[in-house]
């Protein structure tokens, strides 16, 4: 068994408030979470408006397949025209 953990940092500069950050932020955790298949919470900079950092937890018997599902979700990700991808890290367990 093999668990992937992806945490990543965004930044939502559109939000001003924490009402329309927390509503981009449902938005794409139920996207990533309903597309991949996997957990994804809110981690960190909760209370920070414009910035926050998700994580993403998998699991799966084959190492490359948690990779290659992580990476994917990065590329997602980076495709969301109301975010910016910050920085993003990915541990296999």
């Amino acid at each position: 068994m093999i668990v992937g953990v992806l945490k990543f940092q965004v930044s939502i500069f559109e939000a001003r408030s924490l009402k329309d950050k927390r509503r981009v932020l449902k938005s794409l955790k139920d996207r990533i979470g309903n597309k991949y298949n996997v957990s994804i919470a809110e981690v960190g900079h909760n209370d920070v408006i414009r910035t926050s950092i998700l994580a993403v937890a998998t699991v799966a018997n084959e190492k490359r397949f948690v990779e290659s599902s992580l990476s994917t979700i990065v590329d997602f990700v980076r495709r969301i025209p109301q975010l910016t991808l910050v920085d993003y890290s990915m541990e296999t367990y």
